[in-house]
């Protein structure tokens, strides 16, 4: 049975931190919050940790994940951003919304499938900076959500007594929304909302 780890929401313990750090180093798969719903994560390279997501949400070969950067540098390294496309991706992160951008060769195939594109996050909540901080890469991340669910988990509680011997750990922020953040396709001429959720959506009309 995985830890429930509490963790201040605001002020992230550094002892607490480290020690969800080193589980994600060493190949763990974890529950977090973010500033949307709690999400499932592991680090960028871990396929086995991306397996095991796979196998948990019972979700197809070609599901988008999202990458939870710490920075817009972080995200330059993995997407193709324009001047235009940062410009706007500054005003808007960090924040609840995930960018579908065109990725670049330092993604990982294994999370890249059947597509040439990846979405990714910088969320504002201070567990997922500081442990992005620590853990010294990018996470992988989905929506800790039920096969077959219409909404995300939101009590960590009940995640740790549903999934707790699926993941290696779960961390208490509190309890959070259910709803996920807003997806905006930024691969063509003007911005495409895929999914509405936390974000307001409506900031992306005519956003170019």
């Amino acid at each position: 049975m995985a830890s429930l780890l509490s963790i201040h929401p605001e002020n992230p313990q550094k002892r607490l931190i480290n020690q969800a750090a080193e589980l994600l180093r060493n190949g763990g798969v974890i529950v977090y919050p973010t500033d949307t719903a709690y999400g499932f994560g592991c680090t960028l390279g871990n396929r086995r940790g991306v397996e095991r997501i796979i196998q948990i949400r019972h979700l197809s070969a070609n599901h988008l994940f999202s990458i939870l950067c710490p920075d817009l540098a972080e995200i330059a390294r993995y997407a193709r951003v324009d001047n235009t496309t940062y410009r706007l991706l500054k005003r808007h992160l960090p924040g609840p919304y995930t960018f579908v951008l065109e990725a670049t060769r330092d993604v990982p195939k294994n999370i890249l499938p059947k597509r040439k594109t990846i979405g990714l996050r910088i969320p504002s909540h201070p567990i997922c900076q500081a442990l992005l901080q620590e853990v010294g890469e990018p996470l992988l991340s989905a929506t800790v959500r039920l096969p077959n669910a219409a909404d995300a988990l939101s009590d960590p509680e009940e995640i740790h007594k549903r999934l707790g011997t699926l993941v290696d750990l779960v961390i208490d922020g509190g309890i959070l929304t259910t709803s996920p953040s807003t997806v905006v396709d930024l691969t063509g001429d003007q911005p495409v909302v895929l999914r509405a959720g936390t974000g307001d959506p409506s900031v992306f009309v005519d956003a170019r």
